[in-house]
């Protein structure tokens, strides 16, 4: 059955008893409170303070001003009470679930719930899976029970639902304008169905203004926040698939920011090699690969949840599990631009890090990379400056931090990927990894420039260019120079990754820094 057959279904039951004598307290506070306005008429002055709560002095003589402190701690008691209770009332008991539509008689189950449980008014919410985190409040969820989950009708195929913080938003829709548009931007994580858009200004203003027709779709449809502009975290298809996907993202998350995130069960044990990760690195260095599979292969079975996949694809980032732990991935992705960093990519990582930084959650890194693409264009828009902001991300983490170096890792571009000198907890490299300045070949151009310009015959100074590469990549284009230098922690087998990052994070599970007590850092924005 799909999501969008199914309907939201919320019930909200309130004690008539609470309400009655909510009722009744406010009415006696009134009438305490008119005894006290028509006595301060009769007198002609006000008799206490509204602020301190205390009988003012007055001409009316002492035994007056008695009277007026006896029933003003009569209306203070009462208004105590109305305070109490009203506690009560408000600490609704809601219950919610997603149910077939037509094929389950719900009214016909609340009212049994009603015959048996007497003097409890039951409000009965419908609609469709979409409404269902508008409908929900902090509070109900709080004080929720699970009725319907205690006797489950036949055909219920979703657990009473239960929400945390909501730090994901989607728009059905359209948003358009900048307070629309705002609202997004200021969303930890966007999620928009596929028929959505946003945008600042309107087709027709950017037609008017540059005299190139354009459409919505064009100028803010969901696939172009999807691919170019990064403002869409997860793209889906309609609404109901959108509750899915926040429901999904927000079940890493902790409850608050000074919560560890949940913990679940999984049966993938973490002690298991990781065969198919080793498999899917290539032993030639400049070959191309999917990092997703050692993603895969490394954490729990089905775990990994892809945040931003079609921008800046030269990075992966998101959410998985070790050992039923949730931890942020991030991972050079040498399929594009053989992993190299561009501006997209250093700030969709550095946004990835502080929001994980944010709700406790560790980071995992994953390092492939060539350095920095190079290019005029790069330099020119600031390439410097906002790689800069992916430093200053790592540098102030403070959640645990563990770094695998799979194969190339070189220049600065292998610095900010969470390097051993910037302060990383954990950090272990495979044997194929290759930690240095640049690759062998250039290296050696540099190097050795003036010995092989001193080689008048092409051929002959290929060859010992070749040779001096491969003498270069001996001696120092492994993780082991790098080990004894203090780079890098360990060399590991690529199939012990899985338990060993699993017996790091456990490590670190209780790691907590001190912080500066300011008001914030001076991000490279």
């Amino acid at each position: 059955m799909e999501l969008r057959q199914l309907r939201y279904v919320e019930a909200v039951a309130r004690h008539r008893h609470f309400t009655r004598a909510a009722e009744e307290l406010h009415v006696a506070q009134s009438a305490l409170s008119h005894q006290v306005r028509r006595l301060e008429a009769e007198l002609g002055t006000e008799l206490f303070s509204r602020t301190s709560r205390t009988v003012a002095p007055t001409d009316a003589g002492e035994a007056v001003a008695e009277r007026a402190r006896r029933v003003l701690a009569e209306v203070d008691g009462v208004r105590e009470e109305v305070d109490d209770l009203q506690g009560l009332v408000k600490g609704r008991v809601s219950i919610g679930a997603l149910l077939p539509a037509g094929e389950i008689d719900v009214p016909a189950l609340l009212s049994r719930f009603s015959h048996d449980h007497p003097g409890v008014d039951v409000l009965l919410r419908e609609g469709t899976a979409g409404d269902m985190l508008r409908y929900l409040s902090r509070d109900e969820i709080d004080a929720a029970f699970s009725m319907l989950a205690a006797q489950p009708p036949e055909g219920l195929v979703a657990e009473p639902v239960s929400t945390e913080e909501l730090v994901a938003f989607f728009p059905p829709g359209t948003a358009p304008g900048s307070g629309a548009v705002g609202a997004t931007t200021l969303a930890d994580h966007v999620i928009m169905t596929a028929d959505a858009f946003a945008y600042v200004t309107g087709p027709d203003v950017v037609a008017e203004f540059t005299g190139v027709p354009i459409d919505g779709d064009a100028l803010g449809g969901a696939v172009i926040h999807h691919r170019h502009s990064g403002l869409a975290a997860l793209l889906v298809h309609d609404e109901d698939e959108a509750v899915v996907a926040a429901a999904a993202l927000l079940g890493y998350l902790p409850s608050n920011h000074l919560d560890d995130p949940p913990i679940v069960l999984s049966s993938d044990p973490v002690d298991r090699d990781c065969a198919d990760a080793a498999a899917a690195v290539p032993a030639r260095a400049t070959a191309s690969y999917d990092v997703r599979g050692v993603i895969h292969d490394a954490f729990d079975v089905e775990s990994f949840l892809e945040l931003r996949g079609s921008y800046a694809r030269s990075m992966v980032t998101g959410l998985a599990r070790l050992g039923g732990r949730p931890v942020g991935v991030i991972a050079n992705q040498p399929q594009h631009n053989a992993g190299s960093l561009d501006i997209d990519a250093a700030q969709k990582a550095a946004r990835f890090v502080q929001w994980c930084d944010c709700f406790n959650v560790p980071v995992v890194t994953f390092v492939d990379t060539s350095g920095y693409l190079p290019g005029r264009d790069l330099e020119w828009r600031g390439i410097i400056r906002h790689g800069a902001q992916l430093l200053h991300a790592y540098a102030t983490a403070t959640v645990p931090r563990l770094c695998v170096v799979l194969r190339k890792a070189y220049g600065g571009a292998y610095i900010v990927m969470d390097s051993r000198g910037l302060g990383t907890d954990w950090c272990v490299a495979w044997p194929t990894a290759e930690i240095a300045v640049m690759g062998a070949r250039p290296a050696v151009r540099v190097l050795q420039r003036r010995r092989l310009d001193a080689i008048d015959d092409g051929a002959r100074r290929d060859e010992e260019e070749t040779a001096l590469a491969t003498e270069y990549e001996e001696r120092f284009l492994n993780p082991y120079v790098a080990a004894e230098r203090g780079y890098v922690d360990d060399v590991i087998p690529a199939t012990d990754t899985r338990r060993v990052l699993a017996a790091a994070l456990q490590r670190l599970a209780t790691k907590r820094e001190q912080q500066r007590n300011r008001r914030h850092s001076n991000t490279p924005l």
